[in-house]
Parts: C-alpha cells; structure tokens; sequence
C-alpha cells in the first residue's frame, strides 16, 4: 500500500514513517508539507493511502480533499478532534487524535486494509507482474506466473499457486481485472485459469495439474477464440 503523508509539521511526518517502517505493507512514496504541494504531487503519483492533517497554511486538508473528485483512502492525523465529524462525512477512513500510540495507529492501518479494495498492482510488465493480496488478515505479494487457477467461493475466492492456497475477500471479478488477458482466461463464473498452466482440455472440462476445473456454457466461446489464436 502506497502511502503519502501531508501535515506541516516535520517531526508528524517523522512519527508516522516510524510507525509504518514496522508494517511492511506500506511502502512511502512522498511527503507533502502543504496542500498546494499535495495537489501536484496526487496529480502525478499513485497513491494508495494518505495521512492528513487538517490545520495547514492558506489551504486546510479538508480543503484539499474538497477540491478532488476522486481521493485515496485517507487516515487524519489532527491535534483537534471537533473537526472529526466533518471528517467523517468527508468518506475518511479513521481520524486519529495526535499524539497517539502506535497500538492506535495500528488499529487506524488496520481498518483501511479491512476495507474493500482491488489488489494493488505494483507491475505491468508482462514477466514481472505481481500485486498483494489480503488473505488469513496477512498481505501476500502474489507472482502471477505462481498462479493455477483462481476460484470463487461464497464471499470469498480461492488462489491456487503452484506451492500453497490462499483464501481471500476479494471478488473474482476484481482479480480478473488486474490479470493480464493474454495469460488468464475465464472459463467459468466461479473460476479463471492460467492458459499456461492447462495440461488439458476435454468435453466440458480442463486439468491443470491434478486439479479439475468445469468449463460453463456462456464461455465456451473464450475457448474457442484461444484455440483459434494458436493456428
């Protein structure tokens, strides 16, 4: 998770990155130390994450997320806790009351990861491609040439990898997103496969290693079209 932080105060900035440097999730990617620098940097890098801070010099971070359509998730790290309300009607992850302890801060980290949200793709680079994916309350760095085949399950999906399985909160639709088209096909609601990992294909069925996976009727055609790009 990509995170920034924008507060005025250097020695703020040196707190938090003291506390994420015991979380190896987060990854810093900027400090900002007022709203109009925070605007060029947004504007330019991809974010996952922000630590605000509210009272700043000419533009107040509330301010600053008033003037975007679209913002990352946001944790307020603020020494006034009356504005926490605004905050909260502003879709803000958590508000943390400064000083606060690293147990506090902790659980504030831990309420963003609990939230819904797709897979952080770090490459797009066809050999190298990898994202990190929630699973058993842990985040697992997944190499996509490991993947076998991926599954829904109710509520969750199921990640085949060549050594392991990992059960996750993310939809299947969300992984289908992020998975190049040239190596994933979906051949079934509940199930995407690895095309480089299919051993064989039979009537309505495909084995990838010991593994049998159903083809459904409605993707047929996706078969057929990746026979057809193999002549």
């Amino acid at each position: 998770m990509r995170y920034c932080i924008i507060d005025d105060e250097p020695i703020a900035h040196r707190i938090i990155e003291g506390y994420c440097k015991n979380l190896l999730h987060l990854q810093k990617v900027g400090n900002c130390y007022d709203a109009f620098e925070a605007m060029q940097f947004l504007n330019t890098n991809v974010v996952d994450l922000i630590f605000l801070d509210i009272n700043m010099p000419q533009l107040s971070g509330f301010d600053l997320l008033k003037t975007m359509q679209q913002f990352p998730k946001v944790i307020v790290t603020s020494a006034y806790k009356e504005f926490a309300l605004e905050g909260y009607e502003l879709n803000i992850s958590d508000y943390l009351l400064k000083p606060f302890s690293f147990e506090r801060f902790l659980k504030a980290i831990n309420k963003v990861t609990e939230q819904p949200m797709a897979p952080i793709a770090i490459s797009v680079e066809k050999k190298n491609t990898r994202f990190f994916l929630k699973g058993d309350k842990k985040m697992h760095q997944i190499h996509t040439d490991t993947i076998l085949f991926i599954e829904a399950y109710g509520n969750y999906t199921k990640v085949f990898l060549k050594d392991e399985m990992l059960v996750s909160h993310e939809k299947i639709s969300a992984l289908e997103a992020i998975l190049a088209t040239s190596d994933f096909l979906r051949v079934h609601k509940s199930f995407i496969v690895a095309i480089d990992k299919i051993k064989l294909i039979e009537g309505n069925r495909i084995t990838i290693d010991s593994h049998i996976i159903p083809i459904g009727q409605t993707y047929k055609q996706n078969l057929k079209k990746l026979f057809s790009d193999d002549q």
